[in-house]
């Protein structure tokens, strides 16, 4: 009889145990657990974050008892907490990323944890991070085994199963429960990059609804709702809907062995993920060899095809801020002009502003021969500049990345700016606090409760 991969995945989730972890795994938990919740927080200042709240208060139907991130008294059912945190988290490309798997486990995994949290526990903070560490080895392991091109939104179609796995292992759930709520979580999956290509919300959106339906399909596991067996590697299961080429078995072998957490990266700008080379090739440019807006004829970022296709689309007038945030011509433009990204630039005015829309035309990003289908780098950036002189610079790897993180410093002040954005100021030192020791609190939900609601 062959392996199950559900079951094994499953059976890893639920062995997690934080005293067994390696501190460099412990310390990740716990940064990008604050990344995360910081992120969350500056979410609730997205221009249709009140639209999904109020949506999910209508769902909700009652008062529920889990944490909205940023909505200071705010409580929504467990479902509808993590819908909206979720949408929170991503709705501004600014949650952290696992780069090979190309998904963002961090947005389903911490929002589903979040919402469960709330109202089943309470979970001290080492159980709460034990979940979390699971839930990014699961949505990592189903990105890395793919080898074909990215066919649907992972984050959202491989994130629902990340969070009911981190949730099984949050409760302890046996693990035959566990198995139904993958099967119901493949009934539930759904994704797609048809969002991404038209530069709609949406993306966010079905980040939401994979935390959402996780913790669903936990409620109908535990229910003793019948549920498929072969939910992942079944004829219909995930892999045949959703994935091309997958080999799997060489990473369920590495369970256990080796933590994904610790190979998350920070997103240091507010942007889609595969831009961020290609702004700080333009800023060292700008910095090093004196590139300037009045300077440069052209930049070129020959990339992998990935890259190519996820932020290579061209400006134009009157664009939303979610193709904007995947555009990098646009953004390359805000790099010229304020030698950076932040959340602020993405207003109305600035998306229509004829200056930057010129810049802009300068810019462009093309595919190179990389045949790794799921690579970031290595890329070269290509300068023309007004005299005729050619600049180039070659990226090797992105800041944030496990290659080159964040300092402690970058961190917490990416973090600040994030609460401040929110409208949460005074909060950062109090979340810094609480993280440093998160392991050592009884109720992790009613310790995010007291940072955020309590009188700083």
């Amino acid at each position: 009889m062959r392996e199950n991969a559900a079951r094994r995945l499953i059976d890893h989730a639920l062995s997690v145990d934080w005293s067994a972890l390696p501190p460099e795994s412990q310390s990740a938990a716990k940064t990008f657990l604050h990344d995360t919740l910081a992120v969350g927080v500056a979410g609730r200042s997205d221009r249709l974050a009140d639209t999904v709240f109020a949506a999910a208060e209508g769902w909700a139907g009652q008062i529920g008892t889990s944490l909205v991130l940023g909505r200071p008294g705010a409580r929504l059912t467990a479902p509808y907490a993590a819908f909206v945190n979720a949408y929170q988290i991503h709705c501004q490309e600014y949650d952290c990323v696992h780069e090979p798997a190309v998904a963002h486990p961090m947005a389903t995994v911490g929002a589903a944890l979040l919402g469960e949290a709330g109202r089943s526990g309470p979970y001290n903070g080492a159980e709460f991070l034990s979940a979390l560490i699971a839930g990014v080895d699961i949505v990592a392991s189903l990105g890395v085994a793919v080898k074909g091109p990215l066919k649907f939104f992972r984050p959202a179609t491989a994130g629902i199963f990340g969070s009911v796995a981190a949730i099984s292992r949050l409760r302890q759930l046996s693990p035959d429960i566990a198995q139904a709520a993958f099967g119901h979580a493949l009934a539930f999956a759904s994704g797609t990059m048809q969002a991404h290509v038209e530069g709609k919300p949406t993306l966010a959106i079905q980040v939401a609804a994979a935390a959402r339906s996780a913790v669903e399909a936990i409620d109908l596991a535990v229910a003793g709702f019948p549920a498929p067996y072969e939910s992942l590697d079944g004829p219909f299961g995930y892999f045949a809907l959703f994935e091309n080429d997958v080999e799997l078995g060489p990473f369920l072998d590495q369970l256990g062995q080796r933590q994904r957490i610790q190979e998350l990266s920070w997103k240091p700008f507010p942007t889609g993920r595969a831009a961020h080379g290609a702004i700080v090739a333009l800023q060292t440019l700008m910095k090093q060899d004196g590139v300037s807006a009045a300077n440069l004829a052209s930049f070129v970022y020959r990339a992998p095809p990935l890259i190519a296709r996820l932020v290579g689309r061209r400006p134009q007038p009157g664009m939303s801020v979610n193709y904007a945030r995947l555009c990098f011509a646009w953004l390359g433009a805000n790099v010229l002009k304020n030698g950076t990204v932040m959340l602020s630039d993405f207003t109305q005015t600035n998306l229509s502003e004829p200056e930057l829309l010129g810049l802009a035309e300068k810019i462009s990003v093309q595919a190179d021969d990389n045949g790794d289908l799921a690579a970031f780098v290595p890329a070269t950036g290509v300068a023309t500049l007004v005299d005729g002189r050619e600049i180039q610079i070659v990226v090797s790897r992105q800041f944030g990345s496990p290659e080159w993180p964040l300092s402690r410093e970058e961190h917490l002040e990416k973090a600040s700016a994030c609460l401040a954005f929110g409208g949460c100021p005074d909060r950062a030192k109090a979340l810094e606090t609480l993280m440093s020791t998160f392991e050592t609190v009884e109720d992790a939900s009613g310790a995010l409760c007291r940072v955020f609601e309590s009188e700083p």
